[in-house]
């Protein structure tokens, strides 16, 4: 569907030019977000390989096994059927990785963590709890620092781009909370 809305506007945006004898502002338009998409993606992916570098350096020092230990409690919580201490490993890793506002580099672990999940559900069509909870997690995720937005705004030349802290801080801690509880109340109803 979303590629039907794409071309649609594609092809909304030619029109209207072609119409209004802007097909040359199209065209410069057109370059210059490509070039900005450009950068915009190279200046990310040095945020992700950073934050992906220190998150294997803390796993291979052991300080994910230390933080898992020290989160434990939570984990239980928040997994209680989930005996993979991998895929709890990955979730606990993907979610260090979105509290730092790294969701891109979180990606990766959310995708290990779902493949094991998907491994402990025996490859069922339908998604354990476990697997539905750590979405929601995942999708709310609590942000600290949100890197990639502050990052935008730097590069939008905010003049304080940092401001969105205080905020982001509250809507996803809220959001997180509200999450979780609802994907309890479902779990208590089945």
């Amino acid at each position: 569907m979303m590629n039907y809305i794409w071309a649609g506007l594609l092809i909304l945006g030619f029109a209207a030019a072609l119409v209004t004898g802007k097909l040359e502002g199209l065209n410069n338009a057109f370059f210059e977000s490509c070039e900005e998409a450009v950068f915009f993606t190279i200046g990310l992916m040095g945020i992700m390989a950073v934050w992906s570098g220190f998150m294997n350096i803390a796993k291979e020092t052991g300080l994910i096994n230390a933080i898992s230990k020290t989160a434990k409690p939570l984990m239980h919580f928040l997994f209680p059927k989930e005996k993979n201490e991998e895929a709890l490993s990955f979730i606990l890793m993907n979610m260090i990785m979105n509290m730092f506002g790294a969701g891109n580099s979180a990606t990766v672990f959310g995708i290990k963590a779902m493949k094991k999940l998907d491994c402990s559900n025996q490859h069922r069509k339908k998604a354990s709890k476990t697997m539905c909870m750590f979405l929601v997690i995942n999708m709310s995720s609590v942000q600290l620092i949100p890197l990639t937005v502050i990052k935008i705004r730097n590069d939008a030349g905010s003049m304080n781009a940092v401001d969105i802290l205080v905020p982001t801080i509250i809507a996803t801690f809220i959001s997180t909370i509200v999450g979780i509880l609802i994907c309890k109340w479902f779990e208590r109803r089945t």
